[in-house]
């Protein structure tokens, strides 16, 4: 028997159920297609962006941006890019685009939801439409005799919608299930990545005084500049010695008439 043969024999309420059970197969393979790119590519962008805001949080904005297309990415931006924030700023932006990302990450669990509750209420109603069917061909006086063979055979094809109905619904339970389970674990990857970030944002927050290009300035170079430029810059009023040797006077208290006269 194949499966056209089954599904015209289940009765009116396959139509629906299979309707149901394409809606759920495109969001199962939605949702598996989403967390594969995610999964595979986020315990990478949040140690580049960890590692590089230890160092210069500039690069740490540059390679969160990069990644906005995750979802992760979106999380670790939101607050690098914001300027001269507080630390509670920056614990409220990570807050809100958390509650954001994982809303999104939910997506298509109402359509599963509903597939989950109707598949086997529609089974069901096959099955007692087609009790229904069958009964009301029955007289009392045919009981017992072979003509009640057929109304036995009209029982049991009405039975199929009620399996048809349990496989979907148990088939997408199992699928919802799995999508819950990541999106838990999303919660606890952004948990530790978020508290990460604010603990390096508390330690060393960004200087406002570095370039916006990125290039930090070097104390070490500074302080090998020599003495007298920096002087320079900072004691303005103070004039800078002559470089000529002076004449020296041989008789500084006689004036120099009398040194030619003699």
């Amino acid at each position: 028997m194949d499966i056209l043969d089954l599904f015209n024999k289940g009765g009116p309420a396959m139509w629906p159920l299979l309707v149901l059970s394409v809606l759920a197969v495109s969001v199962i393979f939605e949702r598996l297609w989403f967390w594969l790119r995610i999964l595979t590519q986020e315990k990478e962008i949040v140690e580049r962006v960890l590692d590089a805001a230890t160092e210069n949080w500039e690069i740490a904005t540059e390679i969160a941006q990069k990644a906005i297309d995750q979802p992760i990415g979106r999380f670790l931006y939101a607050p690098l890019r914001l300027h001269n924030s507080d630390a509670e700023t920056f614990r409220l932006a990570l807050e809100s685009t958390a509650a954001e990302e994982v809303a999104g990450m939910r997506r298509g669990e109402k359509l599963l939801e509903s597939v989950i509750a109707l598949s086997p209420l529609l089974g069901l109603l096959g099955t007692v439409l087609g009790l229904i069917q069958s009964l009301r061909s029955i007289r009392i006086g045919d009981l017992g005799t072979e003509s009640t063979a057929g109304v036995t055979t009209g029982i049991g094809e009405s039975l199929i919608s009620t399996a048809a109905g349990l496989i979907v619904a148990i088939v997408t339970l199992v699928f919802y299930r799995l999508f819950q389970g990541f999106v838990v674990n999303q919660v606890k990857v952004f948990n530790k990545a978020g508290n990460d970030l604010e603990l390096l944002y508390r330690q060393s927050p960004p200087d406002p005084n570095k370039s916006t290009s990125g290039i930090v300035r070097n104390p070490a170079q500074e302080s090998l500049t020599s003495p007298r430029k920096r002087n320079k810059n900072k004691f303005t009023q103070i004039p800078e010695p002559s470089s000529e040797k002076p004449v020296e006077n041989p008789l500084p208290n006689s004036p120099p008439e009398l040194e030619n006269e003699s």
